[in-house]
């Protein structure tokens, strides 16, 4: 950082803090800001920074905890929960963006190896972003926002298992290759096996004694990511593959949410370092044909990995809207993407131009997928026409596949569990409609029928008994569904009651005027109930004091 460090860290924090507050105000990622910071600062701007010495060990560990994170919290009952659509997604979205994007960047003149570095890197979608953003949009425990999560997981697997092999096999050469192989199969065997035997009898020993103390807590993680990360490295694996076993092995025990909770403000603050030294790394020698390369596979990553997305969940019988919501979470590429081209730079497989084209990329993807994934709902809104094909081969394959029974008493839109199992247990036969094929495969009870389908399909009320139906309930709060589904609902002749779901009184309101005859209003019911528990174990309020002066 130069002769005065400790002054220019604080310039440079200043100035990351200030853009920070900027960012924050246009809703971009910080990557976006430190990234940007270190462009200013570095070389090819006010030369402040240099990409070595101090700069480039503070990044080191910043990646270090992030692999280390990554690690602590892999949980597979996520893949697991969104079933198939998870693995489907995650790696048939891999397999495409890596065979387009390689046929593109070898159209635009690149080598073969520096064509497929590219390509890879384009395939890996930000976990940190996406969780953010979709928990800020309170969309994480929604069907597209699981599913997301599920195939993002995937990904995160595939680019750890891919910089496994690249460090493991990335250096061999010549007539050695058998010798370096096995060698390479030798180390890390024994990095498993030492692990395996720590987090067996080691660090159940340990750790609760660790525990006692928050801040040694803390301590140990770091002191155990860097030291495996430094144990990796000597073996001849990168310090981020050390780095994320051993999160790995501290993932079973019951300390990895404490851990991880205190860790991730450590991790996002060094992770700073990384970005910074990437943007001071820039190449911009050719900016020209850089920008127009950045350009064609940004728009790549922008349009068609969502596109692939849709088609592949459609496909597995998902409406198109839930594919599209879930296809933008995949419009950008990663903080691993960046990752995955720096080792590319140290291995020497490729050179600083790409690692700064592959940089712009993620500028541009990072920045534009986070305004599509805020204004989702309104984009589909403007471009829902243009999904109404694969919806009607969508509803067709669903309509073939699954056929409601002769008749039911009650029609409920959204399997909530305790609404369809109180009805159901009250003698009634009770016709469950979900858009989750997971929900409807596991609806195993007495009078409930559940099938797939969606409030807002028009086409699938068709399918329904309406004509014996003696009422249509929805426990979906969403007032777009509802408005359709009442709509509908009249449209095809349905004159019973119709009972719907809101969370606030203006919704409900909203919903009687456009003609529900009941509207459930959980929160207004549960405040009430709560209200007469208080008065039932504490008796009536005491009268209010006298007012003094």
């Amino acid at each position: 950082m130069g002769e005065h460090e400790f002054w220019t860290l604080a310039v440079v924090l200043t100035i990351v803090a200030a853009l920070g507050l900027f960012g924050n105000l246009l809703r971009q990622p910080l990557i976006v800001v430190f990234i940007a910071v270190g462009i200013i600062v570095g070389p090819v701007g006010f030369g402040w920074v240099s990409p070595s010495g101090t700069l480039e060990l503070l990044a080191q560990v910043g990646i270090a905890l992030l692999l280390f994170l990554v690690g602590l919290r892999l949980d597979l009952h996520l893949i697991r929960a969104t079933g198939p659509v998870a693995l489907a997604t995650g790696l048939g979205q891999i397999v495409f963006t890596s065979v387009v994007g390689y046929g593109l960047a070898r159209l635009l003149g690149m080598e073969p190896l520096t064509a497929l570095y590219v390509a890879v890197a384009l395939t890996f979608s930000s976990t940190i972003i996406i969780v953010k953003l979709l928990s800020d949009k309170r969309e994480l425990d929604q069907l597209h926002g699981r599913i997301a999560i599920g195939f993002l997981i995937v990904q995160d697997i595939v680019v750890v298992l891919v910089m496994i092999a690249l460090t493991a096999f990335g250096q061999t050469s010549g007539d050695s290759v058998p010798a370096e192989i096995l060698q390479v199969l030798w180390a890390g065997g024994g990095l498993l096996v030492g692990l395996a035997l720590l987090s067996r009898y080691v660090l159940p020993r340990i750790i609760p004694l660790v525990a006692r103390s928050q801040e040694l807590l803390v301590l140990f993680g770091v002191a155990y990511a860097v030291s495996v990360a430094s144990v990796s490295e000597s073996l001849g694996f990168s310090p981020e593959v050390g780095a994320f076993l051993a999160g790995v092995s501290l993932a079973s025990t019951d300390y990895r949410d404490a851990l991880g909770a205190r860790l991730v403000s450590l991790r996002d603050f060094m992770l700073l370092f990384f970005f910074l030294e990437l943007g001071a790394n820039l190449d911009f020698t050719d900016v020209g044909r850089q920008l127009t390369e950045a350009a064609v596979l940004s728009v790549f990553v922008l349009v068609g990995n969502p596109l692939i997305v849709v088609a592949i969940m459609v496909l597995m019988r998902y409406p198109a809207r839930v594919g599209f919501l879930a296809g933008l979470t995949v419009a950008q590429i990663s903080e691993f993407s960046l990752i995955f081209a720096a080792l590319g730079l140290s291995l020497g497989h490729i050179d600083s131009g790409t690692v700064s084209l592959i940089t712009v990329v993620g500028l541009i993807t990072i920045g534009g997928s986070t305004y599509m994934i805020l204004y989702s709902h309104q984009i589909y809104r403007w471009l829902g026409r243009w999904f109404d094909p694969l919806d009607r081969l969508g509803a067709g394959m669903r309509h073939r596949a699954e056929q409601p029974e002769a008749g039911a008493d009650v029609i409920v839109y959204g399997f909530g569990r305790e609404v369809v199992s109180r009805v159901a247990a009250g003698g009634y036969r009770v016709l469950a409609v979900d858009y989750d094929p997971q929900k409807v495969a596991a609806a195993k009870q007495d009078n409930v029928t559940a099938v797939f389908g969606s409030a807002e399909d028009r086409d699938f009320l068709e399918t329904l008994p309406l004509d014996r139906a003696r009422m249509v309930l929805s426990a979906i709060p969403s007032s777009r569904a509802d408005l359709v589904l009442i709509q509908g609902l009249r449209e095809h002749g349905y004159e019973g009651p119709i009972v719907l779901t809101a969370l606030d009184p203006l919704l409900a309101e909203q919903l009687r005027d456009a003609g529900a005859d009941h509207v459930l209003e959980p929160y207004r019911s549960g405040a009430e109930d709560l209200l007469g528990d208080l008065r039932e174990h504490m008796g009536p309020p005491d009268p209010p004091g006298p007012q003094h002066p």
